[in-house]
C-alpha cells in the first residue's frame, strides 16, 4: 500500500515542502529511504521501528520503500521521524486518518516522545507560506511555533496523544500565537558606568544611529570593550521582520532558548579571537551559519582584531559589502543572511602602549609596522569610524557626576532611525549605512562649503571611492542626530575626524 505525509525541511535559512511517501510491498524483508537522505535520516529507519514496536503498532515485515521528495534536495537531520512513522502507520493500514493540509516534523524517541529539532520557526513558515494549514511539531519547540500567524500550530510530547487528537479522541489545544514585544536586554550594562571618553560616547551613538562599522584603537584598559558591550543599550529595538530574520539564524542552529519564540533583543556576539574562518562566516560539511550570521540586525565584536587569523578577517570583506554569505559546496550553494555592524578594538602595537601619553612603548619600529599591518587595507576601509580611546584620566574616573545613561542616548537614537525610516520607505534600505550609490546621490547633498571641504579632505587624505561614500554615509547620519537635512560642514568635519587614525597609525610607521 502507499501513503503520503508532508513534513518540512530546510535549505540555508529557508524552509520548504517535504512529501514523506511510503509504499509497502510484497518481497523480502527491506527498509530503504531515498531522495538523498543524509545519515541522520538514514538513521530514522531504527528509531522509527523501535518507536511503532513500543507504542503498540506492529511493524510491517515487508519491502519498504520511502522516498523523500524533493529527491534532488539533500535531506539532512531527525526531523523526518514522525512523518515517516506515520506515514508507514497509513501505508500499513494501521492508521486511517485524512492527514491532508497537514504536516509533521519531530525526532523520535525509542519509546515514542516527540524530541525537538531545529529550525521550526523557518518550517512554520514555509508551511504557511505553501498554503499547508495545520503544522504538528514537538512541545519543547512549542514557543518558535506560536510565533507564526495565518496557521495552525499543535505541539505534542508523545505520539499517542497526538494520534489520539487525529481520531477525534482527546482533542490538542492549539497553540496561542504570541504577541511580539521587543525590548532591552536588562543584564545588558548602561553607559552611565563609562567615565569620560566623551568622542568615543559620540562614536557609538552615531554608529547606533546610522549602524556605522567601528574600529577602536587605544591602550589596554582605556575603555575598548567595555564601551562595545554597553553598545546593545543604545540601538533601537528590532521590528518584528528584524526579529523572525533573527531568530531563523539562530533556530536552525538549535541556539534559541525553549522558552523563547523571537528574539526581543539585538544579538550581540563576541567569538574568541581563535575562532576559524568557518566558525566566523559560516561553513563545513553540512554548511552551518557562521557567527557574521547569528549576529544577523544585531552586533559582531571583534576584540583584539589583529590576533584573528588572516584568513578570518579577511573573509568578513565580502559579507560587510554583499550583507548575505554564500557557502558553496559540491552539493550545491547556501546563503545566509548577515545584515551586522562590526565593531572591532585592538592595540596600536603588541605592547599596547604606543602613543601611549605617559607610559613608554617597548616594541621597536619593526614590531608596531608587523602587528598594524595584520589589518589589510581593503578591511580597514570598511570600517566606517575609526575612533581612537585614550586612557581615562583620574579626574574622570573620580568625577561625582554620573555619566549620561543609555536611555537618553537610545531616545536620540530612536528619532535618528525613525527619519531614516521614513526617508528610505518603499526601499530595501533600512539605515544610512546601507545606502545605495543612486540614493547616496539623492539624500546626501553637500553645501557648497562642505563640498569644498570634502575635494580638501579627498586630496589630503587619499580616500578611496569607498572611503569617500562612507564619509557621505557617516555624515548623513550625524546630520539626522542634528535634526538636520542638509549636510552642513560641520557634519562633514566631524565625519572627517573618524577617518583619520589610519593616516595616523598605518602610514606613518
Amino acid at each position: 500500500m502507499f501513503s503520503k505525509i508532508y513534513s518540512l525541511g530546510l535549505h540555508g535559512i529557508d524552509g520548504y515542502v517535504v512529501e514523506v511517501e511510503a509504499d509497502i510491498s510484497q518481497g523480502l524483508p527491506g527498509f530503504d529511504v531515498v531522495g538523498m537522505p543524509g545519515m541522520a535520516v538514514k538513521e530514522s529507519r531504527d528509531r522509527v521501528r523501535a518507536a511503532m514496536k513500543n507504542c503498540g503498532f506492529s511493524f510491517p515485515v515487508s519491502h519498504i520503500t520511502v522516498n523523500l521528495a524533493p529527491a534532488d534536495v539533500k535531506k539532512e537531520g531527525a526531523v523526518y521521524d514522525l512523518p515517516l512513522l506515520l506515514s508507514l502507520l497509513r501505508a500499513g493500514g494501521q492508521l486511517s486518518l485524512s492527514l491532508d493540509g497537514m504536516a509533521f516534523i519531530g525526532e523520535l524517541s525509542l519509546t515514542g516522545d516527540i524530541r525537538p529539532v531545529h529550525g521550526v520557526l523557518p518550517m512554520v513558515l514555509a508551511a504557511r507560506k505553501a498554503g499547508l494549514h495545520t503544522v504538528f511539531i514537538p512541545q519543547a519547540n512549542a514557543a518558535e511555533g506560536a510565533v507564526v500567524d495565518g496557521i495552525t500550530v499543535y505541539a505534542a510530547e508523545h505520539i499517542k496523544p497526538l494520534l489520539a487528537h487525529l481520531a477525534g479522541e482527546k482533542p490538542l489545544v492549539p497553540l496561542e500565537k504570541t504577541a511580539f514585544r521587543p525590548h532591552a536586554d536588562e543584564s545588558t550594562p548602561d553607559f552611565s558606568e563609562v567615565m569620560g571618553q566623551v568622542v568615543p560616547r559620540r562614536a557609538m551613538e552615531i554608529a547606533a544611529a546610522g549602524n556605522h562599522n567601528v574600529l577602536m584603537i587605544g591602550p589596554p584598559g582605556s575603555g575598548k570593550s567595555m564601551l562595545a558591550k554597553r553598545l546593545p543599550s543604545i540601538l533601537p529595538d528590532m521590528t518584528r521582520e528584524e526579529a523572525l530574520e533573527a531568530t531563523s539564524v539562530h533556530s536552525i542552529v538549535g541556539e534559541l532558548p525553549a522558552d523563547v519564540g523571537l528574539l526581543s533583543s539585538r544579538p550581540f556576539r563576541a567569538p574568541h579571537h581563535t575562532v576559524s574562518p568557518v566558525g566566523l562566516t559560516g561553513g563545513g560539511v553540512v554548511p552551518r551559519p557562521g557567527e557574521v550570521s547569528l549576529s544577523h540586525n544585531g552586533v559582531l565584536f571583534l576584540d583584539e582584531l589583529p590576533e584573528f587569523t588572516r584568513q578570518a578577517m579577511e573573509g568578513l570583506r565580502q559579507p560587510l559589502e554583499d550583507q548575505t554569505v554564500t557557502i558553496s559546496r559540491a552539493s550545491g550553494s547556501l546563503t545566509y543572511p548577515c545584515s551586522f555592524m562590526l565593531v572591532a578594538a585592538m592595540n596600536p602595537c603588541p605592547c599596547g602602549y604606543y602613543g601611549h601619553p605617559t607610559r613608554e612603548c617597548t616594541c621597536s619600529p619593526q614590531n608596531v609596522k608587523r602587528y598594524l599591518s595584520r589589518i589589510s587595507g581593503p578591511l580597514l576601509d570598511r570600517f566606517d569610524l575609526h575612533v581612537e580611546v585614550p586612557p581615562v584620566g583620574y579626574t574622570d574616573l573620580n568625577a561625582k557626576t554620573k555619566a549620561e545613561d543609555s536611555a537618553s542616548i537610545r531616545a536620540r537614537v530612536n528619532t535618528a532611525r525613525q527619519v531614516q525610516a521614513e526617508r528610505y520607505a518603499g526601499t530595501r534600505v533600512r539605515t544610512n549605512s546601507q545606502l545605495t550609490p543612486a540614493l547616496l546621490r539623492r539624500h546626501c547633498a553637500l553645501s557648497d562649503d562642505a563640498q569644498v571641504l570634502m575635494q580638501s579632505a579627498f586630496d589630503r587624505l587619499g580616500l578611496s571611492a569607498r572611503a569617500y561614500d562612507r564619509l557621505l554615509k557617516v555624515a548623513r547620519t550625524i546630520a539626522d542626530l542634528d535634526g538636520s537635512e542638509v549636510l552642513r560642514i560641520d557634519h562633514l568635519s566631524e565625519a572627517i575626524q573618524y577617518r583619520s587614525l589610519d593616516r595616523k597609525y598605518w602610514r606613518s610607521r
